[in-house]
């Protein structure tokens, strides 16, 4: 069995971690799992600290592409999520690439205006 060197061994995520990698307030990420029922990290200890999953975490990017990046209402994203999740799923994954690419895209024309 050969080993995979590119899996996250990672198994939880604090909450600080998840908003940095999104790019939101934890705040924010506090009231989604107030307004999303399927976004429920782990909570764990007397301080109740939440523990987010890769699962939990592709779930919020969802809601967060959903919400700040194509401008959807809570109520909205909610009723999206509720009766389109794979198209949801599949959308959010091409923005994502298409950023991604664009992001590129411009690094290379900044290499090769260094260039002139």
């Amino acid at each position: 069995m050969a080993l995979k060197l590119d899996k996250n061994l990672k198994m939880y995520y604090s909450i600080k971690e998840v908003a940095e990698l999104i790019g939101v307030n934890e705040s924010t990420l506090r009231y989604w799992e107030t307004e999303f029922p399927s976004l429920k990290p782990k909570v764990s200890g007397p301080a109740k600290v939440r523990q987010y999953t890769e699962k939990d975490i592709e779930q919020i990017r969802l809601i967060h592409n959903l919400v700040k990046v194509r401008g959807f209402r809570l109520a909205a994203a909610k009723k999206i999520l509720h009766n389109n999740r794979d198209g949801a799923d599949k959308t959010a994954d091409m923005i994502m690439r298409l950023t991604s690419v664009r992001n590129d895209l411009q690094t290379l024309k900044r290499q090769l205006d260094l260039l002139q």
